[in-house]
This record gives structure tokens, sequence and C-alpha cells, in this order.
């Protein structure tokens, strides 16, 4: 029965959006520009995610070919902090919770597609 539904609400959807098309006005459009707002808008997939437990607005996150993040606002606000270094892909990031200056990063990213991208070990 919900496949059912489904899929006449997919068919509505086909029939009616050619008339939705045709009444937006792309002059509207015009004005609105791209713009990056945080690691996956510039870096692609997110591999790995990690935070400080006592303070959880500190975190770390690592991308597939976009290297490591971290930021300090909750995720308000990202910094890069692994341009440097040999490969931007980052399969793994690990905080040492008893000292939180340390931070493991695995490079090389595990999820097998077309962008895979190889790494050079653990920092």
């Amino acid at each position: 029965m919900k496949n059912k539904i489904l899929l006449i609400l997919c068919l509505v959807g086909l029939i009616y959006s050619p008339v939705i098309a045709q009444k937006l006005d792309m002059d509207m459009l015009k004005s609105m520009k791209a713009r990056s707002i945080g690691p996956a808008g510039m870096s692609g997939r997110v591999t790995s995610i990690d935070v400080v437990t006592n303070d959880p607005d500190v975190m770390y996150v690592g991308t597939a070919s976009g290297g490591l993040w971290k930021s300090t606002s909750g995720g308000i606000k990202w910094d890069p902090i692994f341009d440097e270094e040999k490969t931007g892909s980052i399969g793994a990031v690990a905080i040492q919770q008893s000292n939180p200056s340390v931070v493991w990063v695995g490079t090389g990213e595990g999820n097998p597609r077309n962008s895979l991208n190889g790494g050079y070990g653990v920092y």
C-alpha cells in the first residue's frame, strides 16, 4: 500500500513539475551567488569525526580529499590544519582524550569509489 501511494505521488510530481518550472521567474535567481559553508562544501565526503569530550565545541573532521579541519566553535567556523602534508586524504581521526592536544590522523580513504585517494600512514 505504501509503495502504491509513493508511486502515485511521484507520478503527480512528474506531471506538475513542468507547470511549476514555467512559473519560476529566473530573474529572481540572478542575484544569488554560491558560497562555502564548511568542509563539506569545499572538501567532499566527510570520512571521520571526533570531538573533545570535555569541550564539545572542539572537533576535528577528516575528509576524503580535503584534509583535516578543526572547529573550536562547535562547527560554526572551520580551519584547515593538514594543508602542508603529503596527502589530503583522511580516513580516520582520533583525539587522545587524556591529552586533547594530541590528535591521531590516519591518511588514505577506505571508501572505495572512483575518487579514492591513497594515504601516507598515521600522523
